[in-house]
């Protein structure tokens, strides 16, 4: 994991530096911001090897999360205590990791430890949404209902980006395809066509030479473009998880026909996280900052996250989503109606309504555009493929005749 080197300020006073190993740079600003520290700035620490290389992510699936969830709701709608829930659930879990994390969040539990807290140790590997809405549960006393909101949060998440995967299953078969395709013609037909006309006494046309020069390329260096390939995959993952991640999810919002679903998914995420975290009773502001971290694409969480300074001055939240630019003006209305009518929950159940309803509208319209789209741009290139090859075949025929 690699290191970050920290500037922060201390409650104490006193600015120090401090060396944090996290996933992202994010994630160490956000670990020594929960130890109470005010952070000036980040750098990242020596690079390692290991660090470029791949790693397995140590974390919770979702479903497996949204099953343990389900589970705790009914032991405590049946009315057991939690430490007897934990015990029973930990008989039943089958993943070792997790068993692993819930038994010591158990031990934490017998030692005084509050549930939110305890999950909240974990840092990211929960959603920052859930301890919160588990603190804003223990304080009212009403842990039940929370579980309940946030099971109806992780479901309506989890379920559509089911759907978008779903939609996307048949065009990633048929650009893969395509791509495997057009990878064994010019590996392996494209060689057979060059050494048929190495008989002919003939000059070959230009274009038909530079597809052949190109499947010997290609043929003679595929060990060397594979690694190539590989190594810039992983130094890009490397960079897009470090301190390219806000210009990467820049980039994805500008994509032709992907990006306005994008755009419109994070909006989503955090409609329903703020909704979810002001029903659970949390206050506006820190309600704001949680529900801007639950955002997945980091462009639109961090323009969000900027206007918990203007709400806290008392700016209101319709004006100061407005300022961002990120909101849509459907939103901004609905959200304004919702403070001055002091109906904003409902409406921004609403607005995650109608933000799930036009991401499956959008994505159903993607989804019958790139099919057509992809068949006409791979049958052009097989289609060129063959053009190259024939062509000389139809110009010794026509001089035989």
């Amino acid at each position: 994991m690699p290191e970050f080197i920290v500037r922060v300020g201390t409650p104490e006073g006193e600015i120090v530096e401090r060396h944090v190993k996290a996933a992202t740079a994010r994630a160490a600003q956000e670990e020594l911001q929960r130890q109470g520290m005010h952070v000036f700035a980040t750098k990242r620490g020596t690079v390692r090897l290991s660090d470029l290389l791949p790693r397995r992510r140590r974390g919770v699936s979702t479903e497996r999360f949204l099953t343990f969830n389900q589970e705790l709701l009914a032991l405590v709608k049946a009315g057991l205590p939690i430490l007897q829930s934990f015990d029973i659930m930990l008989e039943r879990q089958k993943s070792p990791a997790f068993r692993e994390i819930l038994d010591d969040i158990r031990e934490q539990l017998k030692s005084g430890v509050a549930l939110s807290d305890a999950f909240a140790s974990y840092g990211n590997l929960f959603p920052p949404i859930y301890s919160t809405s588990l603190r804003a549960g223990e304080r009212s006393g009403d842990l039940e209902g929370v579980l309940r909101r946030f099971l109806r949060y992780q479901k309506i998440i989890v379920d559509l980006r089911k759907k978008v995967i779903g939609a996307l299953i048949y065009p990633s078969v048929l650009i893969t395809l395509s791509m495997v395709m057009v990878f064994v013609m010019l590996t392996y037909v494209i060689p057979k066509f060059a050494e048929f006309y190495q008989g002919f006494d003939a000059e070959l046309p230009a274009f038909t030479r530079f597809m052949i020069g190109l499947a010997k390329g290609l043929k003679n260096n595929i060990v060397m473009i594979a690694i190539f390939v590989v190594a810039a995959a992983i130094l890009l993952r490397r960079w897009v998880t470090s301190t390219g991640q806000v210009l990467w999810d820049r980039f994805k919002l500008h994509i032709p026909l992907a990006g306005g679903i994008l755009h419109r998914f994070a909006l989503m995420q955090f409609t329903q996280s703020l909704g979810t975290l002001l029903t659970g009773g949390t206050p506006m502001v820190p309600a704001i900052e949680i529900a801007s971290q639950s955002v997945s694409n980091h462009e639109v969480g961090g323009k969000i996250a900027a206007i918990v300074q203007n709400v806290r001055e008392g700016e209101p939240l319709w004006r100061s989503l407005e300022s961002t630019g990120v909101i849509t003006d459907l939103a901004i209305e609905m959200i304004k109606v919702g403070e001055s009518t002091g109906a904003l929950t409902e409406m921004l159940a609403n607005i995650s309504e109608f933000y799930d309803e036009e991401i499956q509208a959008r994505l159903s319209r993607v989804v019958a555009a790139i099919e057509p789209i992809i068949l006409i741009i791979m049958g052009g290139v097989i289609g060129t493929l063959l053009y190259a090859f024939y062509l000389p075949l139809f110009r010794l025929s026509g001089v035989a005749q």
